[in-house]
């Protein structure tokens, strides 16, 4: 056998191996067949022609804006998509868990996972664990930063939230986790429930609901509220709901906005079930291209004001997963300026750090010295 032919025999032999690390697993991560979820999904009045739709029509994608300036999707993912990262390691906050959950607090653990306090329990919405936002453990959008705290040792926790079903807010390796090392239930929107099940959460764990619907857990209320997104882990789309959650005690009110794009809603949401004394929106993964889909940071000012009058905004869905083209820290940037020019109060968690809601919220600006 020639040096040739050696050397194509260990190529081979090599992309053979990466090839089948990268599908390992892959049926089971990306989750339920669209025929386990349609029965738990086509009662409700969202769900026509075998999927879910939003309220305002929608696109999530939209290819005839590279004819306005901007590069096609192509040419945008081989030259701008270094711009989402940043010069300088993200820098971890120290962990804090009170024994006893406060009265309004959150723990922002990246991207849009959060651990929030309100009336003495605490949710822990969108977690995702895993390196990879992707079915895959070695192909896909990789961390910027480590996760800032283990699991296991997250507080006892009341409910564990799910706003939709993409990867970078649904995890199976986190779920599995979680359904071994805590007892509380699993929130999720209408049809998620069918994940779920597939990766072995108990039936009597899992709490399903549509737009307006509610569970209560001790004090505490969880109403699923309206999203602009939409769904799918695999070739499928829209098969399992997306939402918003208000989370809501006897005396503090937190809104939790997953992923959406702006949506009139908002203000009947604030209307219904606010005001809120914090808002947690999404901020940053916007682009011309999905605008009716993921807010920029001047809509999600907008949707905060929509929200309640005069709470906390701390954004989320920034920071940890370079989703997009844009700079990283420039979602922060905006915010910040748009915010000052309404009266909005702006609070930006590094990585792990928790922030008390019933005090004076310092602004650090820490990302600004990351470039």
């Amino acid at each position: 056998m020639t040096k040739t032919k050696l050397v194509l025999g260990a190529v081979a032999a090599s992309s053979g191996a990466w090839l089948a690390r990268a599908m390992w697993g892959l049926p089971s991560a990306i989750g339920a067949r669209r025929a386990q979820i349609t029965p738990y999904a086509a009662g409700s009045p969202r769900y026509r022609d075998r999927r879910f739709h939003n309220s305002d029509p929608s696109s999530s994608y939209l290819p005839g804006r590279a004819d306005k300036g901007h590069k096609n999707i192509v040419v945008s993912l081989f030259t701008e998509r270094g711009r989402g990262r940043p010069q300088r390691p993200i820098p971890l906050a120290p962990q804090i868990a009170p024994v006893d959950a406060g009265e309004l607090a959150v723990t922002w653990y990246g991207h849009s996972s959060v651990l929030v306090e309100v009336d003495g329990y605490r949710i822990l919405a969108d977690p995702v664990w895993s390196n990879r936002v992707s079915p895959s453990s070695v192909v896909g959008p990789a961390r910027l930063h480590p996760t800032p705290v283990e699991l296991t040792d997250l507080p006892r926790i009341d409910a564990i939230v799910v706003s939709h079903d993409h990867y970078d807010h649904l995890d199976k390796a986190t779920v599995q986790q979680l359904t071994r090392t805590q007892s509380a239930p699993f929130v999720v929107p209408l049809g998620i429930g069918a994940h779920l099940r597939k990766w072995r959460v108990p039936e009597e764990r899992i709490i399903e609901l549509d737009w307006d619907e509610q569970t209560v857990i001790g004090g505490l209320t969880l109403t699923c509220t309206e999203a602009r997104h939409f769904s799918g882990r695999g070739l499928t789309r829209d098969s399992t709901q997306w939402a918003s959650w208000a989370f809501a005690g006897p005396t503090r009110r937190v809104f939790f906005g997953g992923d959406s794009g702006y949506t009139p809603k908002f203000a009947e949401i604030g209307r219904n079930y606010g005001p809120f004394d914090m808002t947690l929106l999404p901020v940053g993964a916007y682009d011309p291209r999905w605008p009716d889909v993921h807010m920029n940071p001047e809509e999600a000012v907008t949707a905060h004001v929509d929200l309640t009058a005069s709470g906390i905004f701390v954004p989320i869905h920034w920071a940890t997963f370079n989703l997009a083209f844009h700079p990283w820290s420039e979602p922060i940037v905006r915010l910040h300026e748009a915010a000052q020019d309404v009266g909005v109060q702006v609070a930006v968690p590094m990585p792990g750090q928790r922030m008390d809601g019933t005090r004076t919220v310092t602004d650090d600006r820490w990302w600004a010295r990351l470039g």
